[in-house]
């Protein structure tokens, strides 16, 4: 049976999406829907349902998906090393959000960078990284903007959740969830705000998007760094709006709260952008692969 169908089902079983998949491989979705047709003409089984949102593995799919992968992917490990890792020893030049680069994206590149891969890593406003980008100054930006045109590829990564925090006293001063979502905004009215930049980016969103409404003024602490506004945070210093991913040890140890659960909390997708084409140089690629595989656990 052909190594390619096998490892394109593998893709599609982890990604439970066949756009995703596509992204993953380097494929068409056409491409990779044709391949798993052609599988499941060949074993005589469906091995995905179709659904609205991406695809659900069949009983058999499930079966066959837990019987192979670890084969396909001793193969594929085989067949790269045979091939002498053409991405190793290059050096990528990754530019993106300081903080999600550092929580994100150089921790899911670590194994490659231990098998060669050199990186470079930068940051800067959504602008500058497409400017940076244009100009061949980085070879892939993570970015929060889809940028518009052919000169760019633009491929989605992960949605962000932002949550509302606060230390405990302040949670327990609000008189928790319940008694906020009674009183709504004006029960935060005259709380301290920390943020990032006057402009309130991150807590005007969330007001906007979960209250209807503008936020505070002015932020009481701004400071350069969302890892910054969360030890401001934990210190007591005020609320705040971040993601998940960056408060979430916090959350657990309890050294921060949520303040609100919303029904459709807000979200923010962040893009894997490159120069269209260059998707072709194998190093960029694989980083690309290795990112886009390990966002689907983010």
């Amino acid at each position: 049976m052909d190594l390619a169908l096998l490892r394109t089902f593998v893709t599609v079983h982890r990604a439970g999406s066949l756009t995703r998949a596509a992204a993953l491989l380097g494929l068409s979705q056409p491409a990779v829907t044709s391949q798993i047709r052609t599988l499941e003409r060949q074993l005589g089984r469906p091995l995905f349902l179709r659904q609205a949102r991406g695809v659900c593995p069949t009983t058999i799919g499930d079966e066959l998906a837990h019987k192979i992968a670890p084969h396909v992917d001793a193969l594929l490990a085989i067949a790269e090393a045979d091939l002498g890792e053409p991405w190793a020893n290059r050096t990528l030049h990754l530019a993106g959000p300081p903080e999600f680069t550092a929580l994100r994206a150089l921790p899911a590149l670590t194994p490659l960078i231990t098998q060669g891969l050199t990186v470079r890593a930068a940051h800067g406003m959504a602008e500058e990284l497409f400017e940076g980008l244009a100009a061949g100054h980085h070879d892939l930006t993570i970015t929060t903007s889809r940028p518009r045109g052919r000169l760019f590829t633009a491929t989605p990564l992960c949605d962000e959740e932002h949550v509302l925090i606060a230390a405990p006293r302040w949670a327990a001063r609000l008189g928790g969830a319940a008694v906020l979502r009674d009183k709504g905004v004006q029960a935060l009215e005259h709380l301290p705000v920390v943020e990032v930049h006057e402009s309130l980016p991150f807590v005007s969103r969330y007001w906007s998007a979960v209250f209807d409404s503008k936020p505070p003024a002015v932020g009481s602490v701004i400071v350069p760094d969302l890892r910054a506004v969360l030890t401001c945070v934990t210190a007591g210093a005020g609320i705040a709006v971040l993601p998940r991913y960056l408060c979430e040890d916090a959350l657990d140890t309890g050294e921060i709260a949520a303040l609100l659960d919303p029904p459709v909390p807000p979200l923010r997708t962040y893009f894997l952008v490159v120069r269209t084409g260059t998707l072709a140089h194998p190093h960029l690629a694989r980083a690309h692969e290795w990112l886009l595989r390990a966002a689907v656990s983010w």
